[in-house]
């Protein structure tokens, strides 16, 4: 297989091109460099792939390298984008380039091939809104659903409550769409909190990261709202298998959507992480509180049991797990978080 990995410099797409060329598959790496630590791990990809093919393309603007590329691969993971609410609602016009219309870009480019290549999605959970609607009660350090005891399904009806969560909605209903009307082979996939090593969190994208890289750094962590803020996690190599899986059967679930996140096995609260980090690194961590933002989601736990029915997938790796080899790894490349 020949795959081409959009936003193959970020942390997800630069660890999946590495998965992928390690067991020897084509890797085509496209990115336009624009977030930090996207030049540090194409450095890192290089090095120990020198000739794996990379594209400096920009799919806001560079519909030729992209109709080009499309033709020589097999499979899409279409990764790039704008991942930041908090930037969305400070340049609303920029995030809409990035999502709406550089997925639109990609969907026209696979459309108008003559190879066709198949479309992974990388969406998110923002899609379904802040929930609010949605029953909770208060457990000690956390909130939790009163009576989703399996999280939030994919039946739940879309609310996009911030230029983020409607550029990443309109791409995520596009890419259903183009199978429906075009036929193509497209899956998508609403992701929850992913994190893992070569993660470099900032504090308004990449949560767990950035709450990592502070407490190594011993600086303090900025809490907004009481902290009790509930979020189920993914390890980012459980992410990997899912979409491998989905690649693999593209033919028999074209078209669908399917949530992958740590599910209700794997959730923890932002204090609930704090106290993880502060036995992980055995010293005192400096919490600040502020307040409430106005589109955070005070729960999200995703449903996984439809992804575990159609593709035979579910995590693999615990919070208290995975949380280990991201601090571990965080404190071996401290000087790589200079510009925190």
């Amino acid at each position: 297989m020949r795959y081409l990995v959009t936003g193959g410099c970020g942390f997800i797409g630069c660890n999946f091109a590495l998965k992928l060329l390690g067991r020897g598959d084509a890797v085509v790496l496209l990115d336009n460099l624009a977030r930090k630590g996207a030049v540090t791990n194409l450095a890192h990809i290089q090095s120990l792939h020198p000739a794996a093919p990379f594209l400096h393309a920009d799919l806001r603007i560079d519909s030729a390298a992209l109709r080009e590329i499309i033709e020589q691969v097999d499979c899409v993971f279409h990764l790039a984008g704008q991942v930041a609410v908090t930037r969305s609602v400070s340049d609303p016009r920029d995030d809409f380039a990035s999502n709406a219309l550089g997925t639109l870009n990609v969907l026209e480019a696979i459309r108008l091939s003559r190879k066709r290549p198949s479309l992974i999605y990388a969406s998110t959970n923002k899609v379904y809104g802040q929930l609010k609607e949605i029953p909770l009660s208060e457990t000690g350090s956390r909130y939790e659903y009163r009576a989703l005891p399996n999280g939030i399904p994919e039946t739940q009806p879309l609310h996009l409550q911030s230029p983020y969560a409607c550029s990443k909605g309109a791409a995520d209903q596009y890419v259903r769409d183009y199978a429906e009307v075009y036929g193509l082979r497209t899956i998508v996939m609403r992701q929850s909190c992913i994190y893992g090593k070569r993660q470099f969190g900032v504090e308004d994208q990449g949560w767990l990261a950035w709450f990592t890289i502070a407490a190594v750094a011993g600086k303090p962590i900025v809490i907004y709202g009481d902290g009790r803020q509930l979020r189920d996690v993914l390890f980012v190599d459980d992410l990997f298998d899912a979409w491998d899986l989905a690649a693999r059967q593209i033919d028999d679930h074209s078209g669908k959507v399917f949530n992958v996140g740590g599910g209700p096995r794997n959730t923890v609260s932002l204090l609930e992480s704090v106290d993880h980090l502060t036995s992980l690194l055995r010293r005192r961590i400096d919490i600040q509180f502020r307040d409430w933002r106005v589109w955070d989601q005070k729960v999200y736990v995703s449903d996984v049991s439809k992804i575990k029915n159609d593709l035979e997938w579910e995590p693999a790796t615990g919070v208290e797990q995975g949380l280990e080899i991201l601090c571990r790894w965080v404190s071996e490349h401290s000087e790589a978080f200079a510009f925190c």
